[in-house]
C-alpha cells in the first residue's frame, strides 16, 4: 500500500518545479518590459525638473524654450513623440506638464504606461 502512494506522487515535485519556473519566468519576462519605462519616465521626470528650474534661474527662459527642451529630450528617454506637453507661469514660478501613454507589452496582455507629470520650477520667474 506504501509503495503505491510514492509510485503516484512521483510526479507530483517535478510538476511544482515546472509550475515555479514558469510562474518565476513569467515574472522575469514582465519586468524585463516594464522596468525600462518605469526607469525611463523617472529619469525623465528628473529632466523635467531640472528644465525648468535652469529656465527660471537668471536671466530666465520662456515657456518655448522649456517645450522646446523636453520635445528635444524626448527620444533619449523614449518618449513617445505624440506626447502632450504644457508649460505656464503659475504663481511666479514655471510649471512643466508632460502627459503620454506607453504599450508595454507583457504575457498575453498589453499594459498602458501612462505618464501625468508637472514639474515646477524651485525658484521664481526672474524678470518675466
Amino acid at each position: 500500500m506504501t509503495f503505491a502512494k510514492h509510485v503516484r506522487e512521483r510526479g507530483g515535485a517535478r510538476f511544482n518545479f515546472v509550475v515555479t519556473v514558469l510562474l518565476i519566468g513569467l515574472a522575469a519576462y514582465s519586468a524585463y518590459q516594464y522596468v525600462p519605462v518605469a526607469y525611463k519616465a523617472y529619469l525623465f521626470k528628473d529632466y523635467m525638473q531640472e528644465t525648468v528650474n535652469k529656465a527660471a534661474y537668471p536671466p530666465g527662459q520662456t515657456p518655448d524654450w522649456v517645450v522646446q527642451q523636453l520635445r528635444a529630450a524626448a527620444r533619449d528617454y523614449d518618449v513617445p513623440p505624440d506626447m502632450q506637453v504644457s508649460v505656464q507661469n503659475e504663481n511666479g514660478r514655471l510649471a512643466a506638464r508632460v502627459t503620454y501613454t506607453r504599450p508595454v507589452q507583457l504575457p498575453g496582455y498589453v499594459y498602458q504606461y501612462n505618464f501625468d507629470h508637472t514639474a515646477l520650477s524651485s525658484s521664481f520667474v526672474s524678470g518675466q
